[in-house]
């Protein structure tokens, strides 16, 4: 039975080696170093359709961690025994880069014995030791599969096991050891007597063997039980039964061989992996404004003085320079950003590289194949796939930028986009240098603008722009009066006329008194008199 997990410490330490034990050369090459990964089972209690080995911890398939550790080691052959789900077990392992990956199918679980069986035809032709070791066992390091070798060669052992104590190893298969310390066996709690269920030493299922005694040990186990399965841990008492010479290796971190049986068990070493491998970088220089919300994945690589904002993931290969700032809420995966970069609130970056000094954000999206140079501005709400964007280069607001090619010192305006799909195929755009494109204007690929043109605002542009020219389609505009009127009154919904407010009410002047209507009237006579009279001498 694997180890159920409790606590976890130490956790990402097998994708990334750290510490001074990890760093120590690969073991010895006196006989050629194979291995066996186990990875065929579904995990039952996952409840899950998917196989355990491909949950992901960290961002990475679980599968992938003691691989990792194994190609430290420098192994001739690795063979994955995959069922479940097998070409995806099979990719993630081929995925892992360890040299010499190969694998097995189980067709049919019938238990660890059989999956070993399934393995050896991959192992045809192969003198030497052979590790043997789960897939769901993240945690294991690179030191202890290495001890686990030198102790078997130096003893030369036929087979080799690691142990570990529990405090409490309810639920575990115990080591039976002779009066004389060696072992005899290891047999199973249901099995065990009182005496027997009192031992703390369990076995975690990691395993070193000669070649030579793996086979015919495997072919001595036997499927007389309830369940019907060839189980591994016979061979142990078979060894012992033929004489053969068989050791331990007793490890002290409990934690490093547990295996992955439950969601709760996987959100724990989640948790653990994520806290450990954030307290890591901070050691290294790097600053998280708010660690908690940090997720940062094990084969990522961060540069000092760098500044992690809060809620940003990390995952895949992602590299960043050192003096980059992340302001927050951002994904990245597989992306690469040189020196000084500053990401502003709210970005995706994938499978995407980003020169130094630029600045990306807020809200931008930068999809595969995209590469901005050193100093690109790509501002709010742009999107880039597969577009190689030059030095000192801007496309600020509101933009697509996919399959093309932009020059140097260039300015895209806001709402431009780059018309690369027919419906059957992508084709590019080509923008020279120092070119600069008006707001709203659509590039129809295949097409291309030549150094230090300009396209007005507005334009399609639909044929190749020469150098140094402007390229601009406008509509005059024209205007028809009472066109909305009439356009109400067809739709049935002409306007409310509101009435004009009434004009203000003047105030009356006061009438004149009589003696001065009188005093008025004679003035005007007496001018009026000399006109008359010169009118009659005409």
């Amino acid at each position: 039975m694997r180890p159920i997990l409790a606590e976890n410490r130490g956790l990402g330490q097998a994708m990334q080696a750290s510490g001074e034990c990890d760093s120590a050369p690969a073991v010895s090459e006196e006989r050629a170093l194979g291995a066996i990964v186990l990875a065929a089972g579904l995990g039952t209690r996952m409840r899950s359709t998917r196989a355990k080995v491909l949950h992901e911890l960290g961002g990475v398939p679980l599968l992938r961690y003691p691989l990792a550790a194994l190609g430290s080691l420098g192994p001739e052959r690795v063979v994955v025994v995959v069922g479940h789900q097998a070409d995806a077990a099979r990719s993630a392992a081929e995925a892992s880069g360890v040299h010499g990956i190969r694998s097995a199918l189980q067709a049919e679980q019938r238990g660890t014995g059989h999956a070993v069986r399934c393995a050896l035809p991959e192992l045809e032709g192969f003198t030497g030791d052979v590790l043997i070791l789960y897939g769901d066992a993240p945690l294991v390091r690179p030191a202890t599969l290495r001890r686990l070798v030198d102790t078997h060669r130096a003893g030369g052992a036929d087979l080799t096991l690691l142990t570990v104590r529990f405090a409490d190893p309810t639920g575990y298969g115990r080591i039976v050891r002779q009066p004389d310390g060696r072992v005899r066996g290891i047999v199973e709690e249901r099995d065990a007597t009182a005496a027997e269920r009192t031992i703390t030493e369990i076995n975690p299922g990691f395993y070193c063997v000669r070649v030579e005694a793996l086979r015919p040990l495997l072919g001595a186990v036997r499927d007389d039980n309830a369940q019907r399965e060839f189980y591994l841990t016979d061979v142990v008492e078979l060894a012992v039964a033929d004489g053969r010479r068989v050791l331990t290796v007793e490890t002290d971190r409990p934690d490093e061989v547990a295996g992955i049986n439950t969601r709760v068990e996987l959100a724990r070493m989640e948790a653990t992996l994520r806290a450990e491998t954030i307290e890591r970088w901070m050691t290294a220089g790097v600053t998280f404004e708010d660690p908690d919300t940090a997720y940062v994945g094990p084969e990522v690589e961060i540069g000092a003085d760098t500044v992690i904002g809060p809620n940003v993931t990390l995952r895949g290969r992602t590299r960043i320079g050192s003096g980059c700032r992340l302001d927050g809420t951002s994904w990245l995966v597989d992306a690469t950003l040189a020196d000084r970069v500053h990401l502003l609130f709210g970005c995706w970056v994938e499978k995407a590289e980003i020169g130094s000094d630029a600045i990306v954000g807020p809200f931008a999206r930068l999809r595969e194949g995209t590469r901005l140079a050193e100093r690109v501005h790509i501002g709010n709400f742009v999107e880039t796939k597969k577009a190689a964007i030059g030095a000192r280069t801007k496309a600020n607001h509101l933009s697509y930028l996919g399959d093309c090619e932009v020059g140097e010192d260039s300015n895209v305006g806001a709402g431009t986009i780059t018309c690369n799909y027919d419906g059957f195929k992508k084709h590019r755009t080509r923008i020279g240098a120092r070119v600069q494109i008006g707001s709203d204007t659509q590039l129809v690929a295949p097409v291309s603008v030549a150094d230090d043109a300009y396209v007005g605002a507005g334009t399609t542009v639909t044929r190749d722009v020469p150098s140094g020219a402007l390229a601009i389609s406008r509509t005059p505009v024209r205007f028809v009066e009472g066109w909305m009127e009439r356009f109400r009154a067809r739709n049935g919904a002409a306007p409310e006329v509101k009435a004009a407010p009434p004009a203000p009410r003047r105030r009356a002047k006061p009438r004149p008194s009589a003696a001065k209507q009188t005093k008025v009237a004679r003035r005007r006579r007496s001018v009026a008199k000399p006109k008359a009279a010169r009118r009659r001498s005409r």
